[in-house]
């Protein structure tokens, strides 16, 4: 390695990303649901119980099973109403909820159409959703394969947390892709593997684990009551989650969905939304 090679590796190392924390405003939620009468009213008022994080000064606005019968008129409802969060569930006007497949075609959809946030809460016939859940939000869990400068995804998962709550910052490399890396490093006779191998982890986790640490300093400083948990590693992505949602008890999942060059749903959080279904995701 040359010494300008050098140069720029310690450059680009001490080049870190710092969080940014910004207040995510809340004002107009609107409730989606295929229910009619009593049932939405008790739908909404389980809702608000379960988000009273967000509560105070909020609009709330409800969307009932008779006043939409197709995706086209469910997307011109959102359009016209502009919230700033949508809470549904999956399957909408289906009884496809007894398969997990897929999450319906009018959230399959939504969640594309519109860059609103999308809460997402097991059906309510399901019986599915683990004891805790849509009970509170003090255990808020942010997941991604790239945590290092995604500040709006740890604003959401700040906001959605209640005070002298828990947030946990997730990171997991994937398991497969590294040792396909590694392997190919290994056919390199120039590069010992070993080495390689060792250094190339710890860079993917020091990333993470240095932004985590720029979280946790900068909402100290904001004077914010909220316990910041770091989960860095590496592993089979989608067995990973669900092992940290059921040993920490997670109530709510906040993950990406957009994809700036595809319509289709970004990287893993479609089959994470699909199988996921015991606790309320948080689709941004």
């Amino acid at each position: 390695m040359t010494k300008v090679d050098q140069f720029e590796s310690v450059f680009k190392a001490a080049d870190k990303a710092v969080y940014e924390y910004g207040c995510i405003d809340v004002k107009r939620v609107q409730v989606v649901s295929d229910l009619k009468g009593q049932a939405v009213a008790a739908l909404v008022d389980q809702i608000r119980a379960f988000l009273s994080v967000i509560d105070e000064d909020v609009e709330w606005s409800r969307l009932d099973g008779d006043a939409f019968d197709s995706v086209r008129s469910l997307l011109d409802h959102v359009e016209h109403e502009k919230p700033d969060l949508i809470v549904t569930y999956r399957h909408l006007h289906s009884r496809a909820w007894h398969w997990p497949h897929s999450l319906g075609e009018y959230l399959d959809v939504l969640t594309q159409a519109t860059d609103i946030p999308i809460m997402v809460l097991p059906h309510p016939d399901a019986n599915y959703g683990l004891p805790h859940s849509v009970k509170n939000t003090n255990r808020v869990m942010a997941i991604t394969d790239h945590l290092t400068g995604d500040a709006r995804l740890v604003n959401y998962a700040i906001r959605f947390t209640e005070p002298y709550g828990t947030c946990w910052l997730t990171h997991i490399e994937g398991r497969q892709s590294f040792d396909h890396f590694i392997n190919a490093i290994s056919k390199i006779s120039e590069i010992d593997t070993d080495i390689a191998c060792q250094a190339v982890e710890e860079q993917l986790f020091k990333e993470p684990r240095d932004y985590i640490r720029s979280c946790r300093d900068v909402l100290e400083a904001a004077g914010l009551t909220i316990t910041i948990e770091k989960l860095v590693t590496m592993g089979r992505r989608l067995a990973e989650y669900q092992r940290l949602i059921e040993e920490h008890k997670i109530d709510l999942l906040v993950l990406n969905t957009m994809d700036e060059d595809q319509l289709a749903m970004h990287g893993l959080a479609y089959p994470l939304a699909v199988e996921l279904r015991q606790i309320p995701l948080l689709m941004l």
